[in-house]
């Protein structure tokens, strides 16, 4: 019994994981982000199949433990990206107060590498460990790799933005690089600005949902020890049935609230191969 529930909940957790895939539009493309996932994998089957386990055997539904199975291979994921989208805006303003810095930096440096290495050790925090490795990669790169390794580091669409100001004054000599900078930083605080107030909103629906799926979890667990006697129907293959169809119900209601609460990432402007970096 346990060996056969364990399987399911793993079939049931990949099958899951596919699914999303499909609905978020995977292509392939991403592949960093892909490698991360199939690195996550084992882990999120480990959870999801002890859950998985660990209802099946306390309660003796196959339905449950495969939706245990699968809940706790997905919600893992679902807070991490949770916390991406914080950090994501966090991120924006820190690249924002980096070109200020920059147009500040370049009126008294001798050149744009001299205002990079400069600004290496004051970068925001957020971003301050790739600027710190963008100032030690120019030592032995030529400015353009150097940078195009520095945005892919940072994945950010606003990073490449600032990228591209910069590879453009340091391949063609740009002169207005001050002033694009400043108008950069401005158009970066103004997106952080809009994210905040976007991620306010969802963070309201995020509210909600944990509202609603503690209470129904933790009334049914509560219900299943004080009262077992009430789910004495769900024992037999036809009120397997109606639970699986009740769950199916929850599912979907889940799993729209969950693009309510979500962002789509947004498009990159730099996104180098592997054997383009150099």
């Amino acid at each position: 019994m346990t060996a056969i529930a364990a399987a399911l909940g793993a079939g049931v957790a990949v099958g899951v994981i596919l699914i999303a895939l499909g609905i978020r539009g995977y292509t392939g493309g991403n592949r960093p982000a892909l490698w991360q996932r199939a690195r996550l994998l084992p882990r999120r089957l480990a959870i999801g199949g002890a859950c998985g386990v660990a209802v099946a055997l306390l309660t003796g539904w196959p339905v449950a433990g495969l939706l245990a199975a699968g809940l706790g291979t997905v919600l893992p994921g679902v807070l991490r990206r949770h916390r991406q989208q914080r950090r994501a805006v966090t991120q924006v303003e820190a690249i924002a107060g980096w070109a200020e810095m920059l147009r500040d930096t370049m009126a008294g440096a001798a050149g744009l590498e001299s205002a990079l290495v400069a600004t290496a050790s004051s970068a925001p925090l957020a971003i301050r460990a790739e600027v710190q490795q963008l100032a030690v990669s120019l030592t032995s790169q030529r400015i353009g790799p150097a940078l195009r390794n520095f945005a892919e580091r940072v994945a950010d669409p606003t990073c490449d933005l600032v990228v591209a100001a910069l590879l453009m004054a340091a391949e063609h000599q740009g002169r207005q690089l001050g002033e694009l900078l400043g108008a950069l930083a401005a158009a970066a605080r103004e997106e952080a600005a809009m994210r905040l107030h976007v991620e306010a909103e969802r963070a309201r629906v995020r509210g909600d949902l944990q509202i609603i799926v503690v209470t129904v979890v933790g009334f049914m667990a509560v219900l299943l020890l004080v009262d077992r006697p009430y789910y004495t129907p769900y024992d037999s293959p036809v009120g397997q049935l109606v639970l699986a169809a009740i769950a199916g119900v929850f599912i979907g209601a889940f799993a729209l609230l969950l693009r309510l609460a979500g962002s789509a990432a947004p498009q990159r402007l730099m996104m180098s191969s592997p054997g383009e970096r150099s």
